[in-house]
């Protein structure tokens, strides 16, 4: 059975809800940036928000419509993954072009099912979590440079032999080919075709390996093929649990949580705090090098509040990864990543204070400033 015909099954499943009709709710715009909209419809997907996800979606479909599908192919791969590959499979599905889903009822119409579907679902990380420790891991440095200069037919024997998980990726993703825009991976041209060929080797299941050749073909990212080859461990437990989320404060029309580093409006709210005496700003600015502190406080906001789940299924493998994530991939040492969530948790509250700044201009935030050093003993 080839791929299209493992992914039908999945197209059948979305036909039958869109008919259905009675989860196909009329769209609801926010007045707000694509970027924003992109930022706000994932992480309420995260946080299990169906009702701030579709206002989201409306507002991209209305706005910028290719950017819809695209987002929601990544969300399907990056943050639901294996804990409940039906949702992904029924993703790929709606990615199967714009007349296919003209022919069931509309964009909207299948947007909304599969929006819904993505923010009900039980979620896993491991595959981004994979992908951000294979980028970013100091113990993989020497891995990731002598891989990258191996031949094809080594990498492949590399993958089919060894023990180590990272190792097995590493060599997968350089068959790959790692020459893509956004990664930070050593760059090497692969063969496509011979990496799903191993991926089938490994024993990856047929029909998984359908939805992430798919997803892979629609999206070009890592996470699809990541995903398939994080199949074969398995390992999730059964029950789900939310993690902790921070309180939550409403900017302008949308939470705090959706301002992240790569919406103009919250790389501004983060320079902003770099420049205050905020205990994670000083961190930053005695540990990192200037030209990488927003970055930085970026990359520790997004673990304590903009990558947390609702319904997240962990794993003993799962678990480590994502531990791998909060304390190894920032660039300190694990202790004082420890110590820099901490105070970005504690300093929450004022970069919320410093969100509403933007919203409201330069003269908000100078008075903000003047608040603030009023403030200060």
């Amino acid at each position: 059975m080839d791929t299209r015909n493992r992914i039908d099954p999945f197209r059948n499943a979305l036909l039958a809800a869109v008919t259905d009709g009675r989860n196909l709710p009329p769209p609801q715009f926010l007045d707000t940036s694509p970027w924003l909209a992109m930022s706000l419809l994932q992480k309420s997907v995260r946080r299990g928000r169906c009702d701030l996800a579709l206002k989201a979606a409306a507002t991209l479909h209305r706005d910028a419509p290719d950017r819809l599908w695209r987002r929601l192919g990544g969300i399907a791969f990056e943050d639901v993954g294996l804990a409940d590959l039906q949702a992904v499979g029924l993703t790929t599905a709606a990615l199967t072009g714009k007349r296919f889903r003209r022919d069931l009822g509309g964009d909207w119409n299948v947007a909304s099912v599969v929006v819904q579907r993505l923010a009900l679902a039980r979620k896993s990380r491991a595959s981004d979590d994979l992908f951000m420790a294979l980028e970013a891991l100091p113990g993989l440095a020497a891995d990731r440079r002598a891989l990258c200069a191996e031949a094809n037919p080594r990498l492949r024997l590399t993958a089919l032999t060894t023990p180590s998980l990272h190792t097995r990726a590493l060599s997968f993703l350089f068959l790959l080919g790692t020459a893509r825009p956004g990664w930070k991976l050593p760059a090497r041209r692969g063969e496509v075709a011979l990496a799903f060929d191993l991926l089938d080797e490994l024993g990856t299941a047929p029909t998984t390996l359908a939805i992430c050749r798919e997803g892979y073909r629609k999206t070009q990212e890592a996470l699809p093929p990541l995903l398939a080859l994080l199949a074969l461990e398995n390992g999730l437990r059964e029950e789900a649990t939310d993690d902790r989320m921070p309180e939550e404060a409403m900017i302008g029309p949308v939470p705090g949580w959706a301002l992240d580093m790569f919406t103009r409006e919250g790389k501004l709210a983060l320079t902003r705090l770099l420049a205050t005496n905020a205990g994670i700003a000083e961190f930053a600015r005695s540990m990192v090098p200037k030209q990488k502190q927003v970055g930085f406080l970026g990359q520790v906001l997004f673990r304590v509040e903009g990558g947390l789940l609702a319904r997240r299924v962990g794993g003993d493998l799962s678990d480590r990864l994502h531990s791998q994530l909060l304390f190894e991939t920032l660039g300190v040492d694990p202790f004082a990543a420890v110590q820099a969530l901490d105070l970005m948790r504690q300093d929450l509250p004022l970069l919320n204070r410093i969100r509403r700044t933007v919203i409201g201009g330069q003269h908000g935030f100078a008075l903000f400033l003047k608040k603030e050093t009023a403030r200060d003993p």
